[in-house]
């Protein structure tokens, strides 16, 4: 079975720990990971939140490639609905210039905080210029080039530096319209299975890239690895994902049943329903995960997993980045 191995990281803020610690253990994992062979390092975008210290991940990304050499570091992803097209365009200009080869432009539609934060970003929004998600990607596609038609109101504005290579285009998303969106620009599509890991979804949305595109999209996937079966599920045990459901048909997931209700409340609903889940979780020892990654890389020929740690502790998650680099030999031999 052959298939790569790359992590994600949400820099979270350990108990009694700082936001500097956090984001200096965050470097820290990445060049361990660099050392044990992961191929991709990627981090998450979120905001108004106090437990996680990545609101900005193309600096954090920017930091991790000074201090590593080999890996791939990008964002995992870009929440576009925030921001202009031109100016994360020209942000990943600058990092793949500045380490040519290396560097992951990875974007998502979620808003990635509460109703407050996302106002916050969008303040300056000019109301009748906002757009269709679709719309922006089209734009941020194009400004990664050479900009858009001529036909455009944008026409002849350039994103510079050109890189000697472009950073790779991902698409984050969870369900097969995201996975089409993503084939019809030509990017890579990354399937978030940590945030639903319903199995007809993922079958529908990796059958639909692969028809468009003839290849398998990335798998993202919570997974803890640890010295027994029981430790691992001893941690992963507690764990819980809340799953809010406005009226209006939204959906979110978030970390807590506070959280949830914060959500609908700077919302202004209030018709809504919270639901408790046990989120999907690969664990057990590195051979018991390295087994659940085979099985899943055999049924959907997945080639490259990218593994997300739903554990707070820094010795638990450096441990379970240790443990699952140890099958990284088996898997890509």
């Amino acid at each position: 079975m052959t298939y790569s191995l790359s992590l994600l990281d949400k820099s979270p803020i350990a108990d009694g720990a700082t936001a500097a610690e956090a984001l200096r253990f965050t470097v820290s994992l990445a060049k361990r990971a660099e050392a044990l062979g992961f191929k991709r390092f990627w981090i998450a975008e979120h905001h108004g939140s106090p437990g996680l210290a990545s609101s900005a991940p193309e600096i954090v990304a920017s930091h991790v490639l000074a201090h590593t050499s080999r890996i791939r570091v990008g964002s995992g992803g870009v929440m576009l609905q925030h921001y202009s097209p031109f100016k994360v365009a020209e942000t990943f200009k600058v990092l793949a210039a500045l380490a040519p080869g290396r560097v992951d432009l990875g974007v998502g539609k979620a808003p990635g905080g509460l109703p407050l934060t996302t106002r916050a970003l969008q303040w300056q929004h000019d109301k009748t210029n906002r757009t269709t998600f679709d719309a922006q990607l089209a734009q941020l596609d194009a400004f990664l080039d050479w900009g858009v038609d001529e036909e455009h109101p944008l026409a002849g504005a350039i994103a510079l530096p050109i890189p000697p290579e472009s950073a790779e285009r991902i698409l984050l998303g969870g369900s097969p319209d995201s996975a089409a969106l993503a084939a019809r620009h030509g990017w890579r599509f990354c399937y978030a299975g940590h945030f639903n890991g319903d199995e007809a979804n993922i079958e529908r949305s990796v059958q639909t890239y692969r028809d468009a595109t003839g290849r398998a999209p990335l798998l993202a996937l919570y997974a803890v690895a640890t010295q027994t079966h029981d430790e691992a599920q001893r941690l992963v045990g507690p764990l819980r994902i809340f799953r809010l459901q406005l009226a209006t048909g939204q959906c979110v997931n978030l970390g807590t049943a506070e959280a949830a209700t914060e959500f609908a409340r700077q919302t202004g609903v209030t018709d809504y329903r919270i639901e408790e889940r046990h989120p999907h979780v690969l664990k057990g020892t590195a051979d018991e995960v390295r087994s659940q990654l085979d099985a899943l890389s055999e049924r959907y020929g997945i080639e490259e997993f990218v593994i997300d740690s739903p554990l707070q502790s820094y010795q638990e998650r450096l441990q379970s980045v240790e443990l699952l680099g140890s099958t990284i030999a088996h898997v890509s031999a």
